[in-house]
This record gives C-alpha cells, sequence and structure tokens, in this order.
C-alpha cells in the first residue's frame, strides 16, 4: 500500500502538468474556451456604494493583482494564444484584468458581470453567459474574464483569483470542463 501511495504522489503532480498542456492544445485548436476569474482584487464583494461605472467604487486590483494579471497574459503569449477573442465582465476588477493580460482588446459582455449581491440577476446573467459561450462553440480560442459565481454557475467548480477552467462548450451553452487554469 505505502508503494501505491508514493507512486501516486509520484505521478500526480505530472498528471494536472499534462491536463494543463491538453487544456492549452484544446485551446490553440478552437472551439474552446477560458473561463477565468479576475485577478486578486482584496475583499469580499463590493463595497456600499457600488457604481458599476465608477471604479473608485469598487473592489479593485491590487498592484499584486495587476502583476498576476500581466503573468496570465504571457503565459497565454507563451502557448500561442496572443490572438485569442477577450470577453469581460464590466466590473473594473475583471476589465483591468483582461487589459494587463494584453491579448486582444476586450469586448464587455453582461453575461460575464457578477451577481455575487444580486442573486436575483442570476438567471438572467447566466442565461447570458451560456447564450455567449453557445456563440463560441467551434469558434477560434476565447478567454472569458469573470467572476467566480459565473464560473460556478456553468461549470459546477469554484475558482481563485487569476484560476480559471478551459472547456469547450456546445451550441445550447452547456460546457465539459476540459482542463483546469490554475493560478
Amino acid at each position: 500500500m505505502k508503494y501505491l501511495i508514493a507512486l501516486l504522489v509520484l505521478l500526480l503532480p505530472g498528471t494536472a502538468a499534462l491536463a494543463e498542456a491538453d487544456g492549452f492544445d484544446a485551446l490553440r485548436n478552437g472551439g474552446h474556451v477560458l473561463l477565468l476569474r479576475h485577478a486578486i482584487a482584496p475583499g469580499f464583494g463590493d463595497p456600499a456604494g457600488f457604481e458599476l461605472g465608477d471604479c473608485a467604487t469598487q473592489r479593485n486590483l491590487s498592484e499584486q493583482g495587476r502583476e498576476q494579471a500581466r503573468a496570465i497574459g504571457a503565459r497565454l503569449r507563451a502557448e500561442g494564444l496572443d490572438d485569442a477573442k477577450v470577453y469581460t465582465s464590466q466590473w473594473c476588477r475583471s476589465r483591468h484584468t483582461a487589459e494587463e493580460m494584453a491579448l486582444t482588446a476586450p469586448q464587455p459582455h453582461p453575461g460575464l458581470n457578477s451577481f455575487f449581491q444580486n442573486r436575483e440577476q442570476r438567471d438572467e446573467i447566466v442565461a447570458d453567459l451560456r447564450e455567449l459561450l453557445g456563440e463560441l462553440a467551434n469558434g477560434s480560442a476565447a478567454v472569458l474574464v469573470t467572476h467566480q459565481v459565473n464560473v460556478r454557475a456553468v461549470t459546477g467548480r469554484g475558482v481563485r483569483s487569476g484560476e480559471g477552467v478551459i472547456v469547450r462548450p456546445e451550441a445550447d451553452g452547456t460546457v465539459s470542463v476540459v482542463s483546469p487554469f490554475p493560478p
């Protein structure tokens, strides 16, 4: 038994690296999407008085978050994904993550907006997200910068800041998880 455990410990790190490599291959070959939670923005939820169009009223990226976003962009460019389409939530922390990644010009999309503090909007936002995913099925690589609740809503998986999930979307907006994308 202890030999089996030792073997698993040796193999598991390599297994994660192989899964990530498969995810990059899938993105490069098209028809796949990276659902990415915005980079590090200290705090929880949004402050009282939050206004969508005013970054001064929102939780924003820290300098560490900006560095994390730049590193994500560098990683994607190193994998040959510098021309991936980029869509983003309208929240400043997501927009700034997308901008700092320095891939293609980010396009805001309401299906990527957070519903963490607006649960009554969940169904409408998730429907918009699924519509976008359906449009991206069988297309070129795309990166969707969003929030933890959105990623969980369509994949069932939670993600940390700067972490994501590579998925294969279907025309109906459902997804199959291909690979994690660690921060």
